[in-house]
């Protein structure tokens, strides 16, 4: 390819202006074609962003000569269909995360799309992120001798129901998957999947303190790396306040940040302490749909495959598996 045309399944919230944006700033990218199941807000869409075509139904979408990849922005439930359709007619795909709502189904993703040659990409973004690509080559530099643990704590208020007085899908299993550990923890498990290697002897608890919405609202758990380093973590979605912090400690000092937050990356040696401010972009997906575009277009890689979003999901599951 010399550019890649690309079309959204899915042009809901996440789209407006994380990712969907990105792909008409970024060289050799154009944005072609949108699908929604309500053609009108398709429409509306397609109007706003100057997207030439619009479409209902995501056969339609996939089947467009003009649309050389796809990106898939639907609920979790729906990204192995879409996947295995694009698969099917040869096109490159780009699915939101969590990869998928089973790890079974990411598998099935990841096989589809390797017997038909076609490249999976998943948008675990910040992996390509400048702060925390910072993170990483301080680890990588030294900066604080062998990793000795990992130490990430995260929680947030109770999720509200919406104005129908439903409760939004991300915390609905038969949809997400399971609660908002898929939708958020999924994003920091799967930076230090990036940063340090894979997860192993994965061991976790799972509960539902609060009870007031049906997936689980609390998650703890253990495991190592490859290096030896060992890692805890919890996520409470039903606390009091909101807290982002994640620490890397090693022989030498330890870089404490944020997975979320706009906080700067801070290290920390027998030296002193030093700050790296570093602001995400807008549209916060481009950086990374910009190394997609780079490997489709022979210049470069995206860091963030199929096979490593397959990790990060059997890592969720273990964290869970006596919660369902």
């Amino acid at each position: 390819m010399k550019t890649v045309r690309w079309g959204i399944i899915g042009c809901g919230n996440v789209t407006e202006v994380k990712s969907g944006p990105a792909f008409q700033r970024i060289d050799n990218s154009s944005l072609t074609a949108v699908m929604r199941r309500d053609g009108e807000k398709a429409e509306d869409y397609a109007r706003r962003h100057g997207v030439p075509k619009w479409y209902d139904k995501a056969e339609a979408l996939i089947h467009d000569h003009e649309v050389d990849a796809v990106y898939i922005a639907t609920p979790p439930s729906s990204h192995k269909e879409y996947t295995l359709m694009a698969a099917e007619a040869g096109k490159p795909v780009y699915v939101e995360k969590p990869m998928a709502d089973r790890t079974e189904a990411c598998a099935e993703m990841v096989e589809i799309c390797e017997k038909h040659g076609v490249p999976l990409f998943v948008a675990y973004y910040r992996r390509s992120l400048p702060r925390f690509l910072k993170v990483k080559k301080l680890l990588d530099h030294g900066a604080i001798g062998d990793v000795r643990f990992v130490s990430i704590q995260q929680t947030q208020r109770l999720t509200e129901k919406d104005e129908q007085g439903n409760w939004p899908w991300r915390v609905m299993p038969e949809t997400s998957g399971a609660g908002l550990i898929y939708d958020v923890g999924a994003h920091t498990l799967d930076l230090f999947d990036f940063l340090l290697g894979p997860l192993k002897d994965v061991k976790g608890t799972a509960c539902n303190l609060a009870d007031v919405y049906p997936a689980e609202d609390t998650v703890s758990g253990t495991w190592r790396f490859e290096s030896g380093a060992v890692g805890t973590g919890v996520w409470n979605f039903s606390s009091y306040k909101h807290e982002d912090n994640n620490r890397i400690v090693g022989s030498k000092g330890e870089i404490q940040f944020s997975t979320f937050d706009d906080k700067p990356v801070k290290l920390i040696t027998e030296k002193g302490e030093e700050e790296f401010t570093i602001e995400h972009p807008k549209h916060i997906q481009q950086p990374h749909i910009e190394s997609i575009v780079h490997e489709l277009t022979g210049k470069g890689t995206c860091p963030s495959t199929g096979g490593a979003a397959l990790r990060t999901n059997r890592v969720m599951d273990q964290l869970l598996k006596d919660y369902y």
